[in-house]
């Protein structure tokens, strides 16, 4: 991983989010630049931001990664925020992840363009309490802790669960933590509650005991995105890179939907997770590709709109203007 450069780009963009005042104001995505032969494209190196268990082993599981035209640098990242700040720095080209952290990045006028999309089941998007908590119900969480990673997917749902049960952020405490750190913490009793994914849910629920209070049924969209970098959008040949690996990513979630177990021993191989843990969070519903259309824009501009209204952010994000749709006809090829 690169981490000098990697370091930077976070202390950019929090100071950039915090300076930012009155909406996102989207730099335009790069135009799309001439196509690259076979023999340049076998020069590039395409720098991918990943997350624990993530695209590296489903590629690798799918047998995607045998035959690429280029090189894959992997770099490794606990959540999408800090992938995202990466991405708009330039440390990194292209990266996976969930529905919040492209709108935190829009917040920050970040040089980032979603460029590809996909849907899961929400069932592992959870708010889990230890098996002993008193806590029964949503509207219990008035005045607990409750951990999340800031402007993680789980961060949208912990807004949108409040809401829907009468609640706001103002009711509770939210301690932001790093999953690695809110497992701890939870574990130890030291937060009331705690927001995740999967397989972080699955492991919590297998290995603890934890209870769902909530999960994201009705709340979350379940959308994940794939995210690029400005820098390498607008270069001939990390752009042929990229479409070549948003392809092979949806071919790769599908065949996921189509080999769960087969997928999830491998997931378990690759991230060091018990094999049950993974099972569980496959068997919840792989993430399965979809156009990066006006219901993805919508839904996505709606969470934004919610932080916003609670004052998480300082103004209205355009999240239509930090898609890019130049690869759509093949991500359609490729959906069949």
């Amino acid at each position: 991983m690169r981490l000098p450069r990697i370091l930077a780009a976070v202390t950019a963009l929090a100071l950039s989010l915090t300076a930012c005042g009155g909406g996102s104001e989207p730099s335009s995505s790069p135009s799309v630049p001439p196509p690259v032969s076979a023999a340049d494209l076998a020069k590039v190196t395409l720098t991918v931001g990943d997350q624990k268990g993530g695209s590296q082993a489903l590629l690798k599981a799918a047998g995607l990664l045998t035959d690429l035209p280029y090189r894959i640098e992997w770099s490794t990242f606990t959540s999408g925020p800090p992938l995202l700040e990466a991405a708009s720095a330039g440390a990194i080209d292209i990266g996976g992840v969930g529905n919040t952290p492209p709108i935190f990045a829009a917040a920050a006028k970040a040089r980032i363009s979603i460029v590809s999309s996909a849907q899961g089941n929400v069932a592992g998007d959870a708010l889990l309490v230890p098996a002993d908590s008193p806590l029964r119900t949503v509207a219990d969480l008035q005045g607990k802790t409750i951990g999340v990673a800031k402007g993680s997917s789980a961060h949208g749902q912990i807004l949108l669960t409040l809401a829907k049960n009468g609640l706001s952020t103002k009711d509770v405490k939210l301690s932001f933590l790093q999953p690695a750190d809110a497992y701890g913490a939870f574990t130890q009793r030291q937060i009331d509650a705690w927001a995740v994914w999967d397989p972080y849910t699955s492991q919590a629920k297998l290995e603890t005991g934890a209870r769902v209070l909530a999960d994201g049924t009705g709340t979350a969209n379940g959308y994940t995105f794939q995210v690029a970098g400005h820098n390498a959008l607008s270069d001939a040949g990390q752009n042929a890179a990229i479409r070549d690996y948003v392809v092979r990513i949806a071919k790769a979630q599908q065949w996921a939907g189509t080999h769960r177990e087969q997928w999830a021993q491998a997931w378990s191989a690759e991230s060091g997770l018990k094999p049950e843990v993974t099972l569980a969070s496959v068997q919840n519903g792989p993430d399965l590709p979809v156009p990066l259309d006006g219901t993805v824009i919508a839904s996505e501009q709606q969470l934004a709109d919610a932080f916003t209204e609670d004052k998480v952010l300082p103004g209205r994000v355009d999240f239509a203007g930090f898609t890019d749709t130049r690869f759509a006809a093949d991500l359609a090829a490729a959906r069949g």
